[in-house]
């Protein structure tokens, strides 16, 4: 077990409406602040809370979705005395918290528009981009933006670069980018910054799938490097 961290002797805990608790863990989005994320998260599914019916970790925060009636006549002082008595002995930060998953991805090219650009901004060649972004330590730190949309942090500090200063207005689903440290997946077509240099057939989001969306946060991914021809048989072979 490790020690629990100082930030969360006194976290802060506020009150996101009626019906929401949110616990802050840190300042910085970073492994050591989502290690503690996914350490509470382990702790509240391991110790679940009555009236508590979703918990939702983000870059630094643990939301707790409840049911105000099922708390008593002060919901929302009940819920905070229980995540603080949770919270009272040392949370696993060390433990793993999710899949290992496999991403294929056929890199460069009309799919991946931007990696000659990466390339050159950052000193490499393209074929060191792909290597480094492969053996980068990929996890997921949480899901937003869009359904099934995953932050992937991890990112090889070699990679780091802004976003786009011009952002695209439709991106193709499937598009895999980078901006600053981290990765990301498009699983449907949107608008979006992120410079991409490569495209993956893995459909992430499926309204009618249980559950719909692929990945989860705190999985670690892995980019696996594949073809043009391999991408397009993977692709017509989706249900």
């Amino acid at each position: 077990m490790t020690p629990v961290d100082p930030t969360l002797s006194s976290p802060r805990i506020d009150a996101v409406g009626d019906r929401c608790l949110l616990i802050g863990v840190g300042d910085t989005v970073d492994p050591e602040t989502s290690a503690r994320v996914f350490g509470l998260v382990r702790r509240l599914k391991e110790r679940p809370i009555a009236g508590v019916f979703d918990i939702v970790p983000a870059f630094t925060t643990v939301a707790l979705h409840y049911r105000p009636e099922l708390l008593g006549a002060a919901p929302f002082e009940a819920l905070r005395a229980a995540v603080l008595e949770r919270l009272a002995e040392p949370l696993d930060t060390a433990a793993s918290a999710g899949r290992s998953i496999d991403i294929p991805v056929c890199y460069g090219g009309e799919l991946g528009p931007d990696l000659a650009d990466v390339a050159a901004q950052c000193g490499l060649t393209t074929e060191q981009v792909i290597e480094r972004h492969m053996q980068s330590a990929h996890r997921i730190y949480m899901l937003g933006f869009a359904p099934g949309f995953p932050f992937i942090g991890g990112l090889d500090p070699a990679l780091k670069m802004p976003r786009r200063s011009s952002p695209r207005t439709r991106i193709p689903p499937g598009s895999v980018g980078i901006a600053r440290d981290q990765s990301c997946v498009y699983p449907l077509e949107t608008p979006g910054g992120w410079n991409l240099i490569g495209r993956t057939p893995v459909r992430l989001f499926d309204p009618a799938a249980d559950p719909p969306c692929l990945l989860a946060p705190g999985d670690r991914v892995r980019f696996v490097r594949i073809d043009e021809p391999t991408y397009q048989n993977l692709l017509e072979a989706q249900p």
